[in-house]
């Protein structure tokens, strides 16, 4: 196993279920410890507030929600965060920070890489 990740904390925030096993297994072979996976942005900005997360990867659609409150909470309390589209990075608009965007379907490692930059 590897440590790139060691101790962190990620929240992931992702409404399908075989691609948020998918961000689990990556992570966790890394080393981190994730939180979740979550499915809707309500619990989500709940998990921000109540666990301590060093990093976040989040699918913008959630149900066909806009998952832009989440983004926007992390961007405020300086959490680095990461988003999932199925859609493209020129699908996704307006987001605080400067996310990086990584398109469905990924690659594990490269997901990992993001979030070790992510992370200093």
């Amino acid at each position: 196993m590897t440590v790139l990740l060691a101790g962190r904390r990620i929240l992931v925030v992702e409404d399908e279920a075989l691609i948020a096993m998918s961000i689990e297994d990556a992570l966790v072979e890394a080393g981190g410890e994730v939180i979740g996976p979550i499915t809707g942005v309500q619990r989500a900005l709940e998990t921000l507030q109540t666990e301590r997360v060093d990093a976040v990867v989040l699918d913008m659609n959630l149900n066909g929600t806009s998952a832009k409150p989440v983004a926007e909470v992390a961007s405020q309390r300086a959490i680095p965060f990461l988003v999932l589209s199925g859609y493209g990075a020129q699908a996704i608009t307006e987001l605080p920070g400067n996310a990086p965007v990584l398109s469905k379907p990924f690659d594990p490692a490269e997901l990992v890489e993001v979030v070790r930059k992510l992370l200093g």
